[in-house]
């Protein structure tokens, strides 16, 4: 018993001097802690003892640790969360299109009912920039701005969560030369018409309209995908 009692002491003292170590590194916006043997030599005690405080740290849910990544301060994120922090490697421009076929038109009718006139003066400031953009990168940005305009003036927070995710995913840097192929000069001024028509509803507050012209602009874009996918496949 008594050849125990250093090495309790020692992990007490490490759970002691760790606790306030992450508690400070959380506050200064930290996310992962330093090596077991760097969090040794920072607090002055054997790697047994950190790597057993680091174990009641874990149990009390405040740090989780992934093999091959490290630790991190705060709670372990869900599966759910890990599997949606890889979606964009596991799906395609195609499902994505599905995806926003379902919810943008959604989220367009709900802006028609509840869209301010602040936010229509917002989505019309942002539309003109997409008009005005000279260069894909700038087009995209105000195009994305714009969509996310119409799903805030929604009004639902869940919806724009969702929105979020799946925007996230269409811009995709490995897409990116599908997403170029999309945008000619004819396409640009199709889809600069479809964006004014789509705010017109809203600030008419037709959601009836807003539904169906925001499903007819995502149709034409999915219509372009599909033959430039095609395209490239005969191509190849």
């Amino acid at each position: 018993m008594t050849e125990d009692r250093p090495t309790q002491r020692n992990s007490s003292l490490a759970l002691e001097r760790l606790r306030i170590l992450v508690d400070q590194l959380a506050l200064d916006g930290v996310r992962q802690l330093p090596t077991e043997r760097d969090l040794s030599e920072q607090i002055g005690v054997g790697r047994r003892a950190v790597r057993r405080a680091l174990e009641v740290l874990e149990t009390e849910g405040f740090i989780w640790r992934r093999q091959g990544a490290g630790t991190f301060i705060g709670s372990k994120p869900s599966e759910g969360d890990h599997q949606l922090s890889k979606l964009p490697e596991m799906s395609n421009m195609l499902e994505v299109m599905e995806v926003r076929l379902r919810l943008e038109p959604a989220l367009a009718q709900l802006a028609a009912i509840r869209a301010t006139s602040q936010d229509i003066v917002q989505m019309r400031h942002i539309a003109d920039k997409v008009g005005e953009a000279h260069d894909m990168d700038g087009r995209e940005l105000w195009d994305g701005a714009l969509h996310r305009a119409i799903a805030k003036a929604a009004g639902n927070a869940l919806f724009l969560a969702l929105f979020d995710v799946v925007d996230r995913m269409r811009q995709n840097e490995s897409w990116r030369h599908v997403r170029e192929a999309l945008r000619t000069r004819e396409t640009v001024t199709q889809y600069k018409a479809q964006h004014t028509d789509i705010v017109d509803a809203i600030e008419r507050h037709d959601p009836v309209s807003a539904e169906r012209l925001m499903r007819q602009h995502l149709l034409t874009l999915q219509e372009r995908l599909l033959f430039q996918t095609s395209e490239t496949a005969d191509n190849g």
